[in-house]
Protein backbone atom coordinates (compact mmCIF):
# COMPACT_ATOMS: atom_id res chain seq x y z
CA UNK A 1 0.00 0.00 0.00
CA UNK A 2 0.75 3.54 -0.86
CA UNK A 3 0.10 6.83 0.45
CA UNK A 4 0.02 10.20 -1.72
CA UNK A 5 -0.18 13.19 0.04
CA UNK A 6 -0.13 16.49 -2.21
CA UNK A 7 0.68 19.58 0.31
CA UNK A 8 2.00 22.16 -2.46
CA UNK A 9 -0.28 24.98 -1.12
CA UNK A 10 0.82 27.62 0.68
CA UNK A 11 -2.16 28.10 3.19
CA UNK A 12 -3.48 31.19 2.69
CA UNK A 13 -6.17 30.93 4.80
CA UNK A 14 -4.00 30.27 8.00
CA UNK A 15 -1.91 33.50 7.59
CA UNK A 16 0.03 34.72 9.23
CA UNK A 17 1.10 31.20 10.63
CA UNK A 18 1.81 29.78 7.20
CA UNK A 19 4.19 32.71 5.93
CA UNK A 20 7.05 30.79 7.18
CA UNK A 21 6.03 27.41 8.12
CA UNK A 22 3.52 25.21 5.59
CA UNK A 23 0.19 24.69 7.31
CA UNK A 24 0.89 20.69 6.89
CA UNK A 25 3.14 21.25 9.56
CA UNK A 26 1.39 23.50 11.86
CA UNK A 27 1.66 21.22 15.24
CA UNK A 28 -2.13 20.00 16.42
CA UNK A 29 -1.83 18.73 19.59
CA UNK A 30 2.09 18.72 19.80
CA UNK A 31 2.17 17.08 16.30
CA UNK A 32 2.23 18.34 12.69
CA UNK A 33 -1.51 18.40 10.93
CA UNK A 34 0.43 15.76 8.15
CA UNK A 35 1.74 13.89 10.49
CA UNK A 36 -1.03 12.87 12.39
CA UNK A 37 -3.37 12.59 9.22
CA UNK A 38 -0.63 10.21 7.94
CA UNK A 39 0.04 8.07 10.73
CA UNK A 40 -3.92 7.76 11.21
CA UNK A 41 -4.82 6.77 7.33
CA UNK A 42 -1.82 3.90 8.46
CA UNK A 43 -3.88 2.96 11.11
CA UNK A 44 -7.20 2.34 9.61
CA UNK A 45 -5.53 0.88 6.82
CA UNK A 46 -3.85 -1.63 9.00
CA UNK A 47 -1.41 -3.35 6.74
CA UNK A 48 2.03 -2.89 5.83
CA UNK A 49 2.68 0.81 3.78
CA UNK A 50 5.05 0.25 1.07
CA UNK A 51 5.75 4.53 0.25
CA UNK A 52 4.62 7.35 1.36
CA UNK A 53 5.06 10.39 -1.67
CA UNK A 54 4.41 13.92 -0.81
CA UNK A 55 4.05 16.40 -3.45
CA UNK A 56 5.40 19.98 -2.03
CA UNK A 57 5.50 23.26 -3.80
CA UNK A 58 8.36 25.90 -4.07
CA UNK A 59 11.57 24.62 -2.67
CA UNK A 60 12.10 28.21 -1.23
CA UNK A 61 9.24 27.69 1.03
CA UNK A 62 8.96 23.79 1.40
CA UNK A 63 12.85 23.37 1.38
CA UNK A 64 15.12 20.80 3.09
CA UNK A 65 14.35 21.03 6.78
CA UNK A 66 10.61 20.32 5.35
CA UNK A 67 11.73 17.40 3.01
CA UNK A 68 13.40 16.28 6.21
CA UNK A 69 10.60 16.34 8.45
CA UNK A 70 8.55 14.05 6.11
CA UNK A 71 11.00 11.37 5.68
CA UNK A 72 11.45 10.79 9.06
CA UNK A 73 7.30 10.54 9.32
CA UNK A 74 7.83 7.72 6.27
CA UNK A 75 10.53 5.82 8.45
CA UNK A 76 8.52 6.11 11.34
CA UNK A 77 6.02 3.68 9.37
CA UNK A 78 8.89 1.61 7.56
CA UNK A 79 8.03 3.18 4.38
CA UNK A 80 10.21 4.86 1.60
CA UNK A 81 9.64 8.32 1.45
CA UNK A 82 9.23 9.97 -1.86
CA UNK A 83 9.54 13.92 -2.59
CA UNK A 84 7.84 15.48 -5.32
CA UNK A 85 7.06 19.38 -6.58
CA UNK A 86 4.26 20.91 -7.90
CA UNK A 87 6.18 23.06 -10.48
CA UNK A 88 2.37 25.05 -10.69
CA UNK A 89 -0.44 25.59 -8.09
CA UNK A 90 -2.60 24.04 -11.03
CA UNK A 91 -5.82 21.90 -9.23
CA UNK A 92 -5.62 18.48 -7.12
CA UNK A 93 -5.09 16.30 -10.02
CA UNK A 94 -2.42 18.48 -11.57
CA UNK A 95 -0.80 18.12 -8.19
CA UNK A 96 -1.45 14.05 -8.01
CA UNK A 97 0.40 13.63 -11.54
CA UNK A 98 3.23 15.57 -10.87
CA UNK A 99 4.20 11.72 -8.28
CA UNK A 100 3.44 9.63 -11.69
CA UNK A 101 6.26 7.80 -11.09
CA UNK A 102 4.74 6.48 -7.93
CA UNK A 103 1.34 5.86 -8.96
CA UNK A 104 1.03 2.13 -9.27
CA UNK A 105 -0.91 -0.43 -7.05
CA UNK A 106 -2.89 -0.04 -4.02
CA UNK A 107 -2.97 3.47 -2.84
CA UNK A 108 -4.42 6.37 -0.38
CA UNK A 109 -4.62 9.58 -2.01
CA UNK A 110 -4.89 12.53 0.97
CA UNK A 111 -4.89 16.42 1.48
CA UNK A 112 -2.85 17.27 4.03
CA UNK A 113 -5.30 19.51 5.89
CA UNK A 114 -7.74 17.63 7.75
CA UNK A 115 -7.54 15.28 10.58
CA UNK A 116 -9.23 11.96 10.62
CA UNK A 117 -10.85 9.89 13.35
CA UNK A 118 -12.09 6.41 11.66
CA UNK A 119 -12.55 2.42 12.67
CA UNK A 120 -13.37 0.74 9.26
CA UNK A 121 -12.09 -2.13 6.61
CA UNK A 122 -11.65 -0.88 3.14
CA UNK A 123 -14.40 -2.84 0.77
CA UNK A 124 -11.99 -5.17 -1.51
CA UNK A 125 -14.58 -5.66 -3.68
CA UNK A 126 -14.33 -1.60 -4.73
CA UNK A 127 -12.01 -0.57 -7.33
CA UNK A 128 -12.34 2.50 -5.14
CA UNK A 129 -13.13 4.02 -1.63
CA UNK A 130 -14.37 8.16 -1.00
CA UNK A 131 -13.88 8.47 2.06
CA UNK A 132 -16.94 10.80 3.63
CA UNK A 133 -18.36 12.18 6.65
CA UNK A 134 -21.94 12.11 7.26
CA UNK A 135 -22.85 16.21 7.64
CA UNK A 136 -26.21 18.06 8.69
CA UNK A 137 -25.87 20.84 5.98
CA UNK A 138 -25.17 18.80 2.62
CA UNK A 139 -25.51 22.07 0.57
CA UNK A 140 -21.93 23.12 1.88
CA UNK A 141 -20.19 20.45 0.74
CA UNK A 142 -19.08 18.08 -1.99
CA UNK A 143 -21.04 15.38 -1.57
CA UNK A 144 -21.25 11.57 -2.90
CA UNK A 145 -24.69 10.26 -4.90
CA UNK A 146 -25.29 6.80 -4.22
CA UNK A 147 -26.93 3.78 -6.07
CA UNK A 148 -29.35 1.22 -4.29
CA UNK A 149 -26.24 -0.97 -4.06
CA UNK A 150 -24.56 1.81 -1.80
CA UNK A 151 -21.99 2.38 -4.96
CA UNK A 152 -21.07 6.09 -5.75
CA UNK A 153 -22.67 7.07 -9.03
CA UNK A 154 -22.15 10.69 -9.16
CA UNK A 155 -20.40 13.53 -7.38
CA UNK A 156 -22.08 16.63 -6.29
CA UNK A 157 -20.57 20.13 -5.26
CA UNK A 158 -22.83 22.19 -2.95
CA UNK A 159 -26.47 20.60 -4.24
CA UNK A 160 -28.87 22.99 -4.29
CA UNK A 161 -31.52 19.93 -3.64
CA UNK A 162 -30.37 17.14 -1.32
CA UNK A 163 -28.65 14.52 -3.02
CA UNK A 164 -27.23 12.61 0.07
CA UNK A 165 -25.44 13.68 3.20
CA UNK A 166 -22.37 12.16 3.04
CA UNK A 167 -19.80 15.03 2.31
CA UNK A 168 -16.46 13.98 0.50
CA UNK A 169 -13.49 14.79 3.04
CA UNK A 170 -10.83 14.70 0.73
CA UNK A 171 -8.97 11.00 1.21
CA UNK A 172 -9.17 8.13 -1.13
CA UNK A 173 -8.05 4.64 -1.88
CA UNK A 174 -7.79 3.22 -5.57
CA UNK A 175 -7.32 -0.33 -5.80
CA UNK A 176 -5.19 0.60 -8.83
CA UNK A 177 -4.27 4.11 -8.78
CA UNK A 178 -2.40 3.64 -12.22
CA UNK A 179 -6.07 3.55 -13.42
CA UNK A 180 -6.91 7.26 -12.09
CA UNK A 181 -3.56 7.79 -13.62
CA UNK A 182 -4.60 7.07 -16.39
CA UNK A 183 -7.80 8.47 -16.34
CA UNK A 184 -6.07 12.17 -15.16
CA UNK A 185 -3.21 11.83 -18.25
CA UNK A 186 -6.54 12.26 -20.27
CA UNK A 187 -7.87 15.06 -18.61
CA UNK A 188 -4.20 16.88 -18.97
CA UNK A 189 -4.59 15.93 -22.23
CA UNK A 190 -7.94 17.30 -23.25
CA UNK A 191 -7.36 20.32 -21.31
CA UNK A 192 -10.13 19.92 -18.88
CA UNK A 193 -10.15 22.70 -16.19
CA UNK A 194 -12.28 24.00 -13.74
CA UNK A 195 -11.81 27.44 -12.23
CA UNK A 196 -7.89 27.57 -13.73
CA UNK A 197 -7.53 23.96 -12.82
CA UNK A 198 -6.90 20.35 -13.20
CA UNK A 199 -9.24 18.26 -10.49
CA UNK A 200 -9.20 14.87 -9.36
CA UNK A 201 -12.84 14.77 -9.82
CA UNK A 202 -12.31 14.66 -13.53
CA UNK A 203 -10.66 11.72 -13.26
CA UNK A 204 -12.80 10.11 -10.90
CA UNK A 205 -15.72 10.70 -13.56
CA UNK A 206 -14.05 8.98 -16.07
CA UNK A 207 -13.34 6.29 -14.07
CA UNK A 208 -17.14 6.17 -12.96
CA UNK A 209 -18.23 6.43 -16.70
CA UNK A 210 -15.97 3.26 -17.66
CA UNK A 211 -17.97 0.91 -15.03
CA UNK A 212 -15.31 1.31 -11.89
CA UNK A 213 -17.39 0.25 -8.66
CA UNK A 214 -16.58 3.11 -6.29
CA UNK A 215 -18.23 2.61 -2.25
CA UNK A 216 -18.08 5.25 0.74
CA UNK A 217 -15.59 4.31 4.23
CA UNK A 218 -17.42 6.88 6.43
CA UNK A 219 -14.72 8.47 9.30
CA UNK A 220 -16.23 9.20 12.79
CA UNK A 221 -14.91 12.48 12.89
CA UNK A 222 -13.47 15.50 10.24
CA UNK A 223 -11.38 18.04 11.60
CA UNK A 224 -10.35 21.09 9.30
CA UNK A 225 -7.31 22.94 9.46
CA UNK A 226 -8.28 25.84 6.87
CA UNK A 227 -8.04 28.48 8.83
CA UNK A 228 -7.01 30.01 12.24
CA UNK A 229 -10.41 29.10 14.11
CA UNK A 230 -11.24 25.70 12.74
CA UNK A 231 -7.47 25.04 13.94
CA UNK A 232 -7.76 25.88 17.83
CA UNK A 233 -11.34 23.63 17.54
CA UNK A 234 -9.39 20.98 15.76
CA UNK A 235 -6.43 21.61 18.55
CA UNK A 236 -9.70 20.69 21.26
CA UNK A 237 -10.96 18.13 19.56
CA UNK A 238 -7.79 16.22 19.05
CA UNK A 239 -6.49 17.08 23.18
CA UNK A 240 -9.93 15.31 24.05
CA UNK A 241 -9.60 12.56 21.99
CA UNK A 242 -5.69 12.03 22.96
CA UNK A 243 -6.79 12.20 26.65
CA UNK A 244 -9.55 9.92 26.27
CA UNK A 245 -6.69 7.55 25.30
CA UNK A 246 -4.41 8.17 28.68
CA UNK A 247 -1.92 9.64 26.01
CA UNK A 248 0.49 11.52 28.12
CA UNK A 249 0.17 14.97 27.25
CA UNK A 250 2.63 16.76 29.75
CA UNK A 251 6.35 16.45 29.19
CA UNK A 252 8.12 15.63 32.17
CA UNK A 253 10.42 18.32 31.26
CA UNK A 254 7.76 21.24 32.51
CA UNK A 255 8.43 23.74 35.04
CA UNK A 256 5.02 24.90 37.00
CA UNK A 257 6.06 27.79 39.51
CA UNK A 258 2.70 28.53 41.04
CA UNK A 259 1.06 27.23 38.03
CA UNK A 260 -1.65 24.83 37.25
CA UNK A 261 -2.83 22.83 34.22
CA UNK A 262 -6.71 22.17 33.94
CA UNK A 263 -6.65 19.25 31.43
CA UNK A 264 -6.50 18.07 28.67
CA UNK A 265 -3.78 20.37 27.77
CA UNK A 266 -0.87 19.43 25.56
CA UNK A 267 2.74 21.09 27.39
CA UNK A 268 5.97 20.18 25.11
CA UNK A 269 9.38 19.81 26.29
CA UNK A 270 11.27 22.26 28.65
CA UNK A 271 8.02 24.52 29.04
CA UNK A 272 8.13 27.01 31.79
CA UNK A 273 4.86 27.68 33.64
CA UNK A 274 4.99 30.45 36.24
CA UNK A 275 1.90 32.31 38.15
CA UNK A 276 -0.03 30.81 35.17
CA UNK A 277 -3.49 28.62 34.90
CA UNK A 278 -3.19 27.01 31.32
CA UNK A 279 -6.30 24.90 30.36
CA UNK A 280 -8.67 23.63 29.53
CA UNK A 281 -7.98 22.77 25.80
CA UNK A 282 -4.51 24.29 25.41
CA UNK A 283 -1.36 23.31 23.20
CA UNK A 284 1.98 25.06 24.25
CA UNK A 285 5.36 23.93 21.83
CA UNK A 286 8.65 23.27 23.37
CA UNK A 287 10.68 26.16 24.80
CA UNK A 288 8.15 28.41 25.23
CA UNK A 289 7.54 30.51 28.73
CA UNK A 290 4.21 31.71 30.07
CA UNK A 291 3.78 33.59 33.16
CA UNK A 292 1.20 35.73 35.14
CA UNK A 293 -0.99 34.43 32.47
CA UNK A 294 -4.58 32.84 31.86
CA UNK A 295 -4.88 30.38 28.85
CA UNK A 296 -7.77 28.38 27.50
CA UNK A 297 -8.50 27.07 24.35
CA UNK A 298 -5.32 28.12 22.51
CA UNK A 299 -2.64 27.07 20.38
CA UNK A 300 0.72 27.91 21.32
CA UNK A 301 3.57 26.81 18.80
CA UNK A 302 7.41 26.81 19.87
CA UNK A 303 10.00 29.17 21.32
CA UNK A 304 7.57 32.02 22.43
CA UNK A 305 6.89 33.88 25.31
CA UNK A 306 3.76 35.23 26.67
CA UNK A 307 3.38 37.00 29.63
CA UNK A 308 0.16 39.52 31.56
CA UNK A 309 -1.85 37.49 28.95
CA UNK A 310 -5.72 36.64 29.35
CA UNK A 311 -6.25 34.54 26.05
CA UNK A 312 -8.88 32.62 24.73
CA UNK A 313 -9.82 31.22 21.50
CA UNK A 314 -6.15 32.49 20.57
CA UNK A 315 -3.43 31.26 18.29
CA UNK A 316 0.35 32.22 18.94
CA UNK A 317 3.42 31.51 16.23
CA UNK A 318 6.78 30.56 16.80
CA UNK A 319 9.55 32.50 18.17
CA UNK A 320 6.77 35.19 19.23
CA UNK A 321 6.59 37.10 22.32
CA UNK A 322 3.54 38.60 23.77
CA UNK A 323 2.74 40.82 26.56
CA UNK A 324 -0.75 42.36 27.19
CA UNK A 325 -4.62 41.62 27.97
CA UNK A 326 -6.25 41.04 24.70
CA UNK A 327 -8.90 37.41 24.27
CA UNK A 328 -8.85 36.58 20.81
CA UNK A 329 -5.60 37.14 18.48
CA UNK A 330 -4.00 35.47 15.97
CA UNK A 331 0.07 36.35 16.13
CA UNK A 332 2.40 34.81 13.42
CA UNK A 333 6.09 33.63 13.78
CA UNK A 334 8.42 36.27 14.82
CA UNK A 335 5.89 38.77 16.22
CA UNK A 336 6.12 41.22 19.11
CA UNK A 337 3.66 42.61 20.85
CA UNK A 338 4.65 44.16 23.74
Amino acid sequence: MKIIVPMAGRGSRLRPHTLTVPKPLIPVAGEPIVHRLVKDIAKVLNQPIEEVAFILGDPAFFGKEVEESLKELAKGLNAKASIYRQDQPLGTGHAIMSAKESLSGPAVVAYADTLIKADFKLDEAADAVIWTKKVDNPEAYGVVNLNEKDEIIELVEKPSSFVSDQAVIGIYYFKDISVLKGKLQEVLEENIMHGGEYQINDGIKKMMADGKVFKTGTVDEWMDCGNKKVTVETNTRMLNFLHSDKEKLVADSVQLNNSKIIEPCYIGENVVLENATIGPHVSIGDNCSVSDSTIKNSLIQTHSEIKNAKLNNAMVGNHARFDGNFTEISIGDYSVLE
